[in-house]
């Protein structure tokens, strides 16, 4: 490209950089809580502390020194720190289980500070470097270029997962990209730091390079592995081409973000050798197939979360005509296909669909003689804006009470679950009462549970089954002592209490305080203005309103990464529509207020429950018309009034901390539920009129 000049190579930098800063946002995102099992549930404050250094850096555009050339240092050090936590292990509670964890300790709760610190480091001078190019662009103008950048980098970002994600590479466009734009700038500084900032990338991507293992595969959800029995990680070209075909087969194990997660062998007794490798294979069929034992009748099946295909194994050697296996991941099917010893899902009988578990209830209206969970035991977030996990509404009551629905009489739902604490096994238990209507089937072995509810006459059970014995289950409590149900509205099943588990709140408190700072260092006093708080404002209101809109939108469609995307990419598309419109407004007038106020009603007043009850294309029509009106009518507030900004920098800044206090706020679903988050954008969006309107009459004076 040949070099630009003036207000046109500002506007196409200004484009690159929000480009880059939201693709590294979203692969920052992606990649560090794959690789570090410390930060597995705290992807969204990765995101928060993304918003934070970015407004931080635009309100210390004239406060502090140029702070662009010092990205590349600072990345460096970022990757080093993150290697080195690695192997950190993931703060336990009492009040969450969380896989994996193995105690608190002050190293890896300070460790846990400081890459969200660092990573708010990380982003400060490319919004400086912004917010230095909002002041040189007219306000409308420059917005209109940054929401481009960040769309292209939604965009971008989303094929990129499709494509399989690997973060070498992203780093890379990274780099390829911010030196495009420092090459403009590089008269202005001494050579050897700009080739120092040369050196300090190529040793990012050599360090994110080399800490990846050469065989490992990056899921649109998980950072995938397979080791052999001996514990050595190896690649599929490594399996034997005749794997379904061996006597005695090796068993392969399965690992995300770098711990177990599933096996990939074969069930059928009568592939072993006579003594312990058969033994052990009649034992695993034995406790996989306890569902089908129960049913009447095995002529069709459902399998979500069906993973490397054990329980679909397990339906195929029961007698099953007919098994529909359902699994988010593709790479998980991929992987079973090339080294799994079963070669299942070659099988006619099974039928594949790769998706989320709840939006195949939603779709499909089939009747199954078994239903079953398979362990889904999600170890990640769904979406970097909610703290809610992957399978957080497949584990809800109303995901039971769809799945028992598709249960034809003489029919099993069962539900296989790996529960160590007793809590969350009361909670299982209490959820499939409350779904079915019925006091379920229970058998325990140590930390493992089979829940199993039968839709009329079926086959008995024996007292004990392959070393699980039945429990007895209790009724509710009258005194209230059960954990809570999870549900749609509040879908954290790994949470013992609706509260905010102390381990998030060390970490929130720090960064809320820097952000409140940040905003108070950007003004230059200790009093905020009214101005910094209306943007303050709309920007938490547009990031819980975001939060919301992808949290329903998973919820009609499923909880997938083209789903996300797509929400997305969509909200910023229409803020873009409304800065489009604002440019052709005369001035900001206080009526806008009153049809956001009514979106904001209509989304409230329809409960989730009415919208998933419609077909496919009235929900589509549902998303489609009402969910983004609130955006949209809020995209032309801002985009009125930040025209109008006496400092656009500060003002664009002060967004962006409101952001990241939005996403705090969001944490709060976790004690109020998801609906009453709606009450939180309302507030902030109160919380702007009046100051805007404070700010009108500060003109008046």
């Amino acid at each position: 490209m040949k070099d630009l000049s003036g207000a046109r190579r500002r506007a196409f930098e200004l484009l690159a950089l929000s480009f880059i800063t939201l693709f590294l946002e979203l692969m920052i995102i992606r990649w560090i809580p794959g690789s570090v099992l410390l930060v597995a549930y705290f992807a969204n404050l990765m995101l928060i502390s993304s918003f934070l250094g970015i407004g931080l850096g635009a309100l210390l555009k004239d406060r502090a020194p140029d702070l662009f050339p010092a990205f590349p240092f600072l990345l460096v050090f970022y990757v080093v720190f993150v290697v080195l936590s690695e192997q950190l292990s993931l703060p336990s509670s009492g009040s969450e289980h969380r896989f994996f964890s193995r105690g608190t300790n002050f190293v890896n709760v300070s460790a846990l500070v400081v890459i969200f610190v660092h990573n708010t480091l990380l982003f400060a001078p490319l919004g400086q470097r912004i917010g230095r190019l909002f002041d040189s662009l007219p306000p409308l103008r420059a917005y209109a270029w940054d929401l481009g950048g960040s769309l292209l980098g939604t965009i971008a970002f989303g094929v990129f997962s499709f494509a399989f994600f690997a973060p070498v590479v992203g780093m890379a466009v990274v780099m390829a990209v911010y030196l495009w734009v420092a090459i403009g700038h590089a008269r202005s500084g001494p050579k050897w730091l700009a080739w120092a900032g040369v050196a300090a990338f190529a040793a990012s991507l050599g360090i994110v390079g080399s800490a990846s293992m050469p065989d490992a595969i990056w899921s649109p959800y998980h950072y995938v592995t397979v080791h052999s029995q001996e514990d050595e990680p190896i690649a599929s070209s490594e399996v034997s081409r005749d794997i379904r075909t061996l006597i005695d087969p090796p068993t392969y194990s399965v690992r995300v973000n770098g711990r177990y997660y599933q096996l990939l062998g074969s069930l059928d007794p009568m592939r072993f050798s006579a003594g312990e490798a058969r033994d052990g294979a009649e034992y695993r069929l034995g406790v996989a197939t306890m569902a089908y034992r129960h049913a009447a009748s095995l002529d069709r099946v459902l399998v979500v979360g069906a993973g490397g295909g054990k329980d679909v194994q397990a339906a195929l050697l029961m007698g099953a005509k007919r098994v529909d296996a359902v699994e988010i991941d593709p790479v998980l099917i991929a992987l079973s296909k090339q080294i799994s010893p079963s070669g299942i899902y070659f099988d006619r009988r099974v039928h594949v669909h790769t998706d989320d578990a709840r939006a195949f209830f939603s779709r499909d209206r089939a009747e199954y003689d078994v239903v079953v969970f398979g362990s889904l035991d999600s170890q990640a977030l769904f979406s970097a804006m909610s703290s809610i996990r992957l399978d957080g509404f497949v584990y809800t009551v109303e995901s039971f009470r769809s799945a028992w629905a598709r249960v034809r009489e003489g029919g099993v739902l069962a539900l296989e679950f790996q529960a160590p604490k007793e809590w969350l096994q009361r909670k299982l238990v209490l959820m499939m009462m409350e779904a079915t209507g019925q006091t379920p089937v229970v058998y325990r072995s140590g930390g493992s549970l089979q829940i199993l509810a039968a839709k009329g006459a079926a086959r008995p059970l024996p007292a004990t089954v392959y070393g699980f014995d039945p429990i007895r289950v209790a009724p509710p409590s009258a005194a209230g002592d059960d954990p809570p149900l999870a549900t749609d509205d509040w879908p954290f099943l790994y949470l013992r209490e609706r509260n905010i588990p102390q381990h998030y709140l060390i970490v929130i408190v720090p960064l809320l305080l820097l952000s409140v700072g940040a905003l108070a260092l950007g003004a230059g006093e200790i009093r905020v203005g009214p101005s910094q708080l209306h943007f303050a404002a709309l920007g938490m209101g547009f990031l819980l309103l975001q939060t919301k809109s992808i949290t329903d939108c998973s919820l009609y469609f499923g909880a997938t990464w083209l789903v996300t995307t797509l929400v997305v990419a969509g909200i910023l598309f229409m803020v873009f529509c409304a800065n489009f419109v604002a440019m052709r407004l005369e001035s900001f007038r206080a009526v806008y207020y009153a049809p956001l106020a009514a979106s904001l009603l209509l989304l409230w007043i329809v409960p989730n429950d009415a919208v998933l009850s419609l077909p496919a294309w009235g929900r589509a029509a549902f998303v489609l018309c009402a969910v983004p009106l609130p955006v949209f009518f809020a995209g032309i507030i801002f985009s009125t009034t930040f025209r109008d900004a006496e400092r656009p920098s500060l003002c664009f800044g002060a967004n962006l901390i409101g952001s990241a206090i939005g996403g705090f706020a969001e944490y709060a679903g976790m004690w109020t539920g998801y609906q009453a988050l709606s009450l939180l954008v309302a507030f902030a969006y109160l919380a702007s009129f009046v100051a805007v309107r404070r700010i009108g009459r500060n003109k008046g004076a």
